[in-house]
């Protein structure tokens, strides 16, 4: 499991110009589901994404959790996550997990998040999505559990 979590002070995914998540200060995450990838994974990343020190403190310093600035979350599916550019120029995907291993993994990894206190919203999965962020200071980290 990958994750891209963005420290944002909006976010917003669309679908065909409609808006199907938005939010004030948080993170929104891309998430990338492997093939091998399970409930353990998801716990931990949920766990991990929750407590994450990425916001400032009254200080400057990145002391602060999505918990502690009573943040908010987006989660996206993202399988271009596993993209595997080492040959030719074409991408290939086939070390993401399919769609039906993917999708419950994903609203799972959301409602785990949501479980952690971090009120959670979602891209919708498989649609092209137009996702907006203002990307804030700009934080940027990626985290991957096998």
């Amino acid at each position: 499991m990958r994750i891209v979590i963005q420290r944002v002070k909006s976010g917003r995914v669309s679908v065909s110009g409609i808006p199907v998540a938005e939010i004030d200060q948080g993170a929104v995450i891309l998430l990338g589901i492997g093939p091998n990838d399970g409930e353990q994974q998801a716990q931990y990343l949920a766990a991990k994404v929750a407590n994450l020190r990425i916001f400032a403190d009254s200080q400057g310093k990145t002391n602060l959790s999505l918990l502690d600035v009573g943040g908010n979350a987006i989660v996206v599916s993202q399988f271009t996550l596993y993209a595997d550019t080492r040959k030719g120029r074409r991408p290939s995907f086939v070390k993401a997990a399919p769609p039906e291993i993917a999708q419950p993994l994903v609203a799972r990894f959301a409602e785990l998040l949501e479980g952690e206190g971090v009120p959670t919203q979602m891209g919708k999965f498989g649609a092209d999505m137009l996702v907006e962020i203002a990307n804030d200071g700009p934080v940027t980290i990626i985290i991957e559990r096998d």
